[in-house]
């Protein structure tokens, strides 16, 4: 190794860190016992190799190199504690020092285990949604507190707060897969947290952009990780599906100045067809597997993805999976979703009045999307200025300020 310029060093440890930070967090969870210690060690094990690395160079094994300097300083902190001999006992089941390789023998286990005790601690139901998906961009995706901050518009002394207060919630939490049944609850709060990261990169709640792609990214990579680490669970592969068709669109879903562009003006050219491939294959493995409402949201994806053209979408097969999903979930939301469906299928009446049906319900009193559907379907049964006070009312309820735009744009010309 030799010196190299900085400033490509600085950025190759950051790509190295987002790759391996998850491990090196699993790996010290499982040693310390103590996630936040363990993110404590991880952080420092980062500085070090910005130290280093500018100066003596890029290590030929750069993830393996951090992996090492952490379990390291990992093995310095407990030899630090007074009660170092019964922890290390504990956490090394019974492997000692004097043991040749021993240390090694415990840290070596395999760490795709690790990697599934810290994705089950880190999304434990116990926390608040918001302080699972922070915590799981944190200790998962290594982004800073400052990437989080800015992806859910909050302050970054507000965002360090609200994970400082995550991990002292998890302090007494053990770090281990939950017991059996427990683990369909567990999975459930996994998958959940791992889409809300995807919908908040695939549609902005809030802010001046309408999509995020790097956290889509991100939900997509936990998506791929847990298909490798729970291979026989149908959902995992139903919500890896789910993602990646939709991400599929992303790059025609905002214009070259950023403003939004709505799936019937999409150019279905710039779709990605890797993506499309890779979340077709994983609906069939979902599908084989048995399925369930990842499963069938992943179907309606595919109904799009497989498409020539927005006319030319089976709109009544996805009004049909929209049944199938509501009788899976029940939600009034699946039903303004299905009236989009029956709209487009040619039958924008039946599509209002299930819109009506549901216009009642508290949770959908602050839902933009129920008065732009609403306005869409009014203008295709030719009610303009109905049309154009239900965009105007979706306007003023979002608080993306590229949605706001759209409808408004639409209030004026419907």
């Amino acid at each position: 190794m030799g010196a190299a310029d900085p400033a490509l060093v600085h950025r190759t440890v950051e790509a190295v860190w987002r790759i391996e930070a998850a491990r090196i967090v699993a790996v010290l969870a499982r040693l310390t016992g103590d996630i936040g210690l363990a993110e404590e060690i991880a952080q420092d094990t980062l500085v070090v190799a910005l130290e280093q690395w500018p100066r003596d160079g890029v290590p030929d094994d750069p993830g393996p190199w951090l992996l090492a300097t952490a379990r390291h300083r990992a093995i310095d902190q407990i030899r630090r504690r007074q009660n170092y001999a019964a922890k290390l006992r504990l956490v090394a089941g019974g492997v000692t020092e004097s043991h040749d390789g021993g240390y090694d023998a415990v840290l070596d286990s395999r760490i795709g285990d690790d990697l599934l005790r810290l994705i089950f601690t880190v999304c434990h139901p116990a926390l608040p949604a918001e302080s699972r998906v922070g915590l799981t961009l944190r200790l998962l995706g290594g982004l800073t507190t400052a990437e989080i901050a800015r992806a859910f518009l909050v302050s970054e002394p507000t965002m360090a707060a609200r994970l400082t207060r995550a991990k002292k919630a998890l302090a007494g939490v053990e770090f281990a897969l939950p017991p059996a049944p427990e683990l369909a609850p567990r999975l459930a709060s996994v998958l959940a947290t791992v889409y809300l990261i995807f919908n908040e990169g695939y549609a902005a709640t809030g802010g001046p952009v309408w999509v995020r792609p790097e956290l889509a990214d991100e939900a997509v990579r936990l998506g791929r990780l847990l298909q490798g680490l729970l291979p026989r669970e149908p959902e995992v592969h139903g919500l890896t599906a789910l993602m990646e068709l939709q991400a599929s669109r992303l790059p025609a879903r905002v214009d070259p100045s950023g403003r939004p562009v709505l799936l019937p003006d999409q150019d279905r050219r710039r779709w990605d067809r890797l993506l499309i491939r890779r979340g077709l294959a994983a609906l069939a493995v979902a599908g084989d597997l048995g399925g369930g409402v990842y499963t069938v949201e992943a179907e309606i994806a595919a109904c799009h993805a497989r498409a020539r053209s927005h006319s030319g979408t089976d709109w009544e097969r996805v009004a049909a999976l929209y049944e199938v999903l509501f009788h899976l979930r029940p939600s009034p939301v699946l039903r303004v979703n299905q009236a989009v469906a029956y709209g487009m299928a040619g039958d924008p009446a039946r599509g209002l009045a299930l819109v009506d049906a549901v216009a009642g319900e508290k949770s959908l009193r602050d839902y933009p999307q129920l008065p732009a559907v609403r306005g869409d379907l009014l203008a295709r049964l030719g009610r303009a200025d109905e049309a154009r006070s239900a965009f105007a009312e979706a306007a003023a309820l979002t608080r993306n300020e590229a949605e706001r735009s759209l409808f408004a744009a639409r209030a004026e010309s419907d």
